[in-house]
């Protein structure tokens, strides 16, 4: 048969040579994971102390902190409790499953990764407990799998301890090793023809069986400072570590105890007493150790192993290596000398262990780690081997039964709540994620955002003792808000202050009011519609209602989630729909009001200059003004024309001569003598002016919609802009129409269809009219 027949040509072969060199030249992994001595690991301390001494805790702290992004300015978060983390690296980024975290769960969660650099780490087990649905699993994963590649990374990465015995040194020369029964099976299996003794000597002098060395991993992953004497380390990090903050940080902060106190495992221990009683020297003994980065792979169960409540645990416990044990005896020439056992539970010292839900198996192995987590320490038959791993876990609320039975593990026990998400922007980014982005196109603005809300609705207690301390009238934000206040409380759970606060409310909310709403958090979330019942109403929302030619707006959500309301009885708080929806109108009709609003800045400022300069002379007197030099007549015309637009409708008399003497005592006592005269400010800078200034452009916005409301021909024309239509109208109307269509676009992100619909329903609703 030729190379045609078997489809082989000479191209194929070179295409596959030219493969075979792109991968040696492109794979450097061997390099990357190549043991060093230990002097050179001696020089990469000098180097770089705090990267080169870190062990689990410290590694797990640097890769939370560099995944996560603070967005804000420290000393402010600090003070208000409120930091602004981004997450989307840890969670999101390369991730086939994202996790969205809510601000509250992401200040909570970095809280306790900056208590776990810093205290007695190695006695607590983190549980993460949250309700069914709330994305636990996902969680874990998606933050181990960026642990795993970090700690694979430069920036990540930690040595372990790994010992290349000379065979030389030892006396032991190219001598052939006596060969195991099991050996010899093997051998006699994998070369099943031929001589066998023949092969079995092949094989003992082969690389396989002897070679120079004997490689001697440690199976406890132990950085190699640790084989340093403890009553040395510290002359030894003193000679390698420069005098600056780095080395106080080492030799006195709480994080780096473990330096110099902890052992290394007895199989290291025993190797180096070994060494040191056969060669005398222990710079002859530093001679055979290496160290090699640890490699972790959560898969082999190296450094990461994850257990499910039905992987059944192992039947046996204490684990070696026959061949290497075998070695090991002939080299030193004593059994019992080093004994290389050991338990599963080496596999994850200096890494992490982690049980997905407490419950079936995993009970059996949440008690088993008691005694672990209290001490440290596992017993493997006579060893007692050390147990330095972050222990992680995942729990419903239900299962916190299964370790009632242990009191004493309680104080051994960080629970990190994981509730539903509260955030009504990270709500909105699951729907994103799993829908796309386009599903928005779908709504007319807000309304979307307020589907989240009736989630996070019901997620919520319906009252708050803080809130309502805080805000000792709710009522008077009834136009902006539920009586509840569950509308301000997710704003505030989203790190927004409303603009529609008063100053006296904005003023209390200080630092410690911040963090007692905060703290009401902790007991929220855990009840209400899931992660996934969201998912599922939302899909089921969207398959209903969206079309091409109309938006899904305020009425249409109400209306559905009333009839979801039989699905899922008492989930919405009472009056909720109705509070949202007055809220939108109110929203939608500002909207309306500010794009169809056209004023001149000048004459504004114009008017108000002249205004307070008349209040400056008697009433029919006749003056100039002292800021536009335009003469005026000081009449009660004069001052009404423009009181109409300062002041509310239907003013008394009485009332607008108490605001009278208020505006010119304030310009008398404080804007002229204070702001004007020893702080050289112009009036358009003064509190006063700026002031009436704001009242002036409301007034005139409250009052834009009026002469459009009776003008069928107006809403009409809305309807029919951009058709053929839209040309029938008057010039003014024309103008109008467009002008609103184009500053709802450009100022509140609506489509042309959008703006449309929208400002037919403020029309026809008669919002203006329902908030007069």
């Amino acid at each position: 048969m030729n190379k045609k027949s078997l489809g082989i040509t000479i191209d194929n072969k070179e295409r596959a040579r030219e493969a075979l060199a792109f991968l040696s030249d492109n794979i450097g992994e061997y390099e990357k994971f190549k043991p060093i001595d230990f002097a050179q690991y001696l020089e990469m301390i000098a180097q770089d102390p705090v990267k080169m001494i870190r062990n689990i805790f410290q590694v797990f702290h640097d890769m939370m902190t560099s995944h996560v992004k603070r967005l804000e300015d420290a000393d402010e978060q600090d003070e208000l409790d409120r930091i602004d983390y981004d997450c989307t690296r840890l969670f999101v980024e390369g991730s086939e499953n994202p996790y969205f975290t809510d601000r509250l769960f992401a200040n909570r969660l970095m809280k306790h990764m900056e208590g776990l650099r810093h205290g007695a780490q190695q006695n607590q087990i983190y549980i993460f407990h949250g309700p069914h649905g709330c994305g636990k699993s996902t969680f874990l994963n998606n933050m181990l799998k960026k642990f795993e590649s970090y700690a694979n990374s430069d920036a990540g990465m930690r040595y372990e301890i790994v010992w290349r015995l000379d065979m030389a040194k030892l006396g032991e020369g190219r001598k052939v090793e006596s060969v195991s029964a099991i050996e010899r099976l093997v051998n006699f299996i994998e070369h099943p023809h031929g001589d066998v003794s023949k092969k079995v000597t092949e094989a003992c002098i082969s690389p396989a069986f002897h070679s120079d060395f004997i490689e001697i991993p440690c199976i406890s992953h132990d950085n190699p400072i640790l084989l340093i004497p403890k009553k040395h380390r510290r002359k030894v990090l003193d000679k390698l570590v420069p005098n600056d903050k780095v080395k106080w940080k080492i030799f006195t902060e709480k994080e780096y105890e473990w330096v110099f106190s902890h052992e290394p495992c007895t199989i290291c221990e025993s190797i180096y007493q070994a060494l040191l009683e056969r060669l005398g020297s222990p710079e002859k003994v530093f001679d055979m150790v290496y160290a090699r980065p640890y490699s972790f792979n959560r898969r082999l169960g190296n450094g990461i192993s994850v257990f499910n409540p039905g992987d059944v645990p192992l039947k046996q416990n204490v684990m070696g290596n026959q061949m290497l044990q075998h070695r090991i005896n002939n080299l030193f020439r004593d059994s019992n000398l080093i004994n290389y056992t050991y338990s599963r539970f080496s596999k994850t010292n200096n890494g992490i262990y982690a049980l997905m839900d407490i419950k079936s198996h995993n009970v059996e192995r949440m008690v088993e780690l008691h005694n672990i987590i209290s001490e440290a320490v596992h017993k493997v038959e006579d060893i007692e081997e050390n147990v330095n791993s972050l222990f992680l876990a995942l729990m419903n609320p239900e299962d916190k039964k299964n370790i009632r039975d242990f009191p004493s593990f309680t104080d051994r026990i960080r629970y990190i709540n994981i509730p539903y998400v509260l955030d009504i922007e990270t709500e909105m980014k699951i729907y994103n994620n799993i829908f796309g982005r386009h599903v928005r196109d779908a709504f007319l603005p807000m309304v979307m955002d307020n589907f989240a809300r009736i989630i996070v609705s019901s997620r919520l207690k319906p009252k708050s003792d803080a809130l309502l301390e805080w805000i000792k009238d709710p009522s008077k934000y009834r136009l902006y808000c539920d009586e509840l206040l569950m509308l301000l409380k997710m704003e505030i759970y989203s790190g927004h202050i409303p603009d529609w606060l008063d100053d006296a409310d904005r003023k209390a909310l200080d630092g410690k009011m911040w963090k007692r709403i905060f703290n009401e958090s902790e007991n929220e979330g855990n009840y209400g519609f899931s992660g996934r019942d969201s998912i599922r109403i939302f899909d089921r929302f969207y398959s209903m209602y969206a079309r091409e030619n109309r938006l899904i707006n305020m009425p249409v959500l109400c209306s559905f989630f009333k009839g979801v309301m039989k699905d899922y009885p008492k989930m919405v708080p009472g009056g909720f729909l109705e509070s949202l929806l007055r809220m939108y109108d109110y929203n939608v009709l500002q909207q309306v009001k500010e794009s169809l609003y056209y004023y001149n800045e000048e004459q504004i400022a114009k008017d108000i200059k002249n205004y307070i300069s008349a209040l400056t002379f008697e009433l029919g007197a006749q003056g100039k003004c002292l800021f536009t030099g335009e003469e005026i007549h000081v009449t009660e015309s004069f001052l009404s024309s423009i009181e109409s637009r300062l002041f509310t409708e239907g003013i008394t008399m009485e009332r607008r001569m108490e605001m009278r003497s208020d505006v010119l005592n304030q310009y008398t006592t404080y804007a002229l003598p204070r702001e004007m005269m020893v702080e050289e400010k112009d009036i358009t800078e003064t509190k006063l002016f700026l002031s009436l200034y704001e009242r002036y452009v409301y007034n005139l916005k409250k009052r834009v919609l009026e002469p459009f409301l009776s003008n069928e021909n107006f809403r009409r024309a809305i309807r029919d802009f951009d058709t053929a239509d839209f040309k029938t109208y008057d010039k003014r109307i024309r103008s109008d129409v467009k002008f609103l269509i184009k500053n709802m676009a450009d100022k509140f992100e609506y489509t042309e269809q959008g703006a449309k619909e929208v400002c037919i329903y403020v029309i026809d609703s008669n919002l203006a009219g329902k908030f007069k």
